[in-house]
């Protein structure tokens, strides 16, 4: 019982890491009083981190799909390992340009992804 609550607390906290790693701005104090922007600031900070976690696992995808297809044998064990709370391909202070015009793949236009 005590690994599972350690595992799921372990869980909880590199998430809340990850989160306030994009909260940068003000040492992640929130320095307004006013209940509304307090939500705001929290609700904002958790889309962008839950977009980047998005993004995170399509790249994990793609890149254990091009394994796959590469001939490596990919267990469930190894995948399980794996954490989309990644934050060295992020430049917090880069421009970025958003495409708007290119409609990503389908997951049918991929393809299925079986684990072995």
């Amino acid at each position: 019982m005590r690994s599972l609550i350690t595992a799921a607390t372990n869980k909880v906290e590199s998430y809340h890491g990850f989160s306030k790693w994009f909260g940068f701005g003000g040492f992640g104090i929130i320095a307004h009083n006013d209940p509304i922007e307090q939500e705001k600031m929290i609700k904002y900070n958790d889309l962008i981190a839950n977009a980047v976690i998005f993004h995170n696992v399509v790249d994990l995808t793609d890149i254990l799909r091009d394994l796959k297809r590469d001939g490596y044998l990919i267990a469930r064990e190894d995948v399980a390992s794996l954490s989309p709370y990644m934050t060295s391909h992020i430049k917090r202070f880069g421009d970025y340009l958003i495409d708007l015009d290119t409609v990503p793949q389908t997951l049918d236009e991929i393809g299925a992804f079986v684990l072995t």
